[in-house]
């Protein structure tokens, strides 16, 4: 795989860099020929490389750092809903069990539903909530990510098969 900044752009990477050196130059960062200088280069260039030396004396502008967030957020829903997956199945299984069972006595499941989706919950509340946040939710799923490649390593382990 290339490195990063070798990897080629897009035209909407260029589009999106000519924004940026806009607004750096209506804030009064740029002067209009220093503006003019380095939108012609950005149309120019052809790796991540060039785009990120116009742009490395340059603080991020307010729409970038709303996009940035934006995207993780929308990384973060995409985990979440990943990871509810599995409490999805395991949910269905037991209501068609009960189901099965001729759908007699209480809703038992909704126990199993209620461990498996209060994490979902809870940090799809965390993310989306009135109060975002987005370093509990990451540090949640990082954590949670962990624990499982323990289990897996440990599992592995103990039945003879390669870390």
């Amino acid at each position: 795989m290339a490195e990063p900044s070798q990897l080629r752009v897009a035209d909407a990477d260029r589009e999106q860099l000519a924004g940026e050196l806009r607004e750096h130059m209506v804030a009064g960062r740029l002067t209009q020929a220093e503006f003019e200088e380095r939108v012609e280069r950005a149309y120019r260039a052809t790796t991540r490389g060039e785009l990120d030396a116009l742009r490395a004396d340059l603080p991020m502008s307010p729409a970038v750092l709303a996009q940035a967030l934006e995207q993780r957020r929308a990384r973060l829903r995409r985990r979440l809903l990943q990871e509810t997956g599995g409490g999805l199945a395991a949910s269905a299984v037991c209501v068609a069990i009960w189901l099965a069972s001729g759908a007699s006595g209480s809703f038992w499941p909704i126990w199993v539903i209620i461990v498996t989706l209060l994490p979902l919950v809870r940090d799809g509340w965390r993310l989306v909530g009135p109060d975002p946040d987005i370093e509990a939710v990451e540090a949640r799923l990082r954590a949670r990510r962990q624990r499982t490649l323990a289990r897996e390593r440990h599992r592995a382990r103990h039945r003879g098969l390669p870390r």
